[in-house]
């Protein structure tokens, strides 16, 4: 998986625009199921000690808050984690997309503390990380469907969802370092 860096005044991609590695080798899966595995982490982290009105900062003009990216990044995972299941026990499933951009919005979002999200996406990656660790070379190119994006197979997911941990950490540490907190 390469990182393209965009611009230093484009707030949106910190660590870069995904971008999907064709080949995967065994040693990067690696890699990459560990990143899955540090997120939770990470992300504790990157909050660790934000006031309330911090947590409703956006990072960027016109974002989300902190507090809607720490609700999204759980929200998101558990999509991928049963679409890995789907790929798992079906053959070649559709998935069903969804609008994250509503579901920023949603009242649970702005209600539920921050540090729920953060138990779930820590109990959510302790499973994905020991389903990671159990599939073969033949697993992680088993197919699925998504609608935006046509035929990707796990190993595909496991690049995106390595990359978008990291990526929204990087929204809520970046603005950290650019707000002084």
């Amino acid at each position: 998986m390469r990182a393209t860096i965009a611009r230093m005044d484009d707030f949106r991609y910190p660590v870069g625009k995904f971008t999907r590695e064709a080949t995967v080798t065994a040693d990067k899966r690696r890699v990459l199921i560990q990143q899955i595995k540090d997120a939770p982490a990470a992300m504790r982290q990157a909050i660790a000690g934000l006031s309330e009105r911090q947590l409703d900062t956006p990072y960027r003009p016109d974002g989300w808050t902190v507090r809607q990216v720490a609700h999204h990044v759980p929200d998101s995972h558990m999509n991928a984690y049963i679409r890995c299941k789907l790929a798992l026990t079906e053959d070649n499933p559709t998935i069903k997309a969804y609008n994250e951009t509503e579901w920023a919005k949603v009242a649970d979002t702005a209600r539920t503390p921050v540090g729920v999200s953060l138990t779930l996406l820590e109990s959510l990656h302790t499973r994905w990380g020991i389903l990671l660790d159990s599939l073969t070379d033949a697993d992680f190119a088993r197919p699925l469907q998504h609608p935006e994006h046509g035929q990707v197979t796990i190993d595909w997911l496991l690049q995106l969802y390595a990359w978008h941990g990291r990526h929204h950490v990087a929204h809520i540490t970046e603005l950290r370092r650019r707000e002084g907190w």
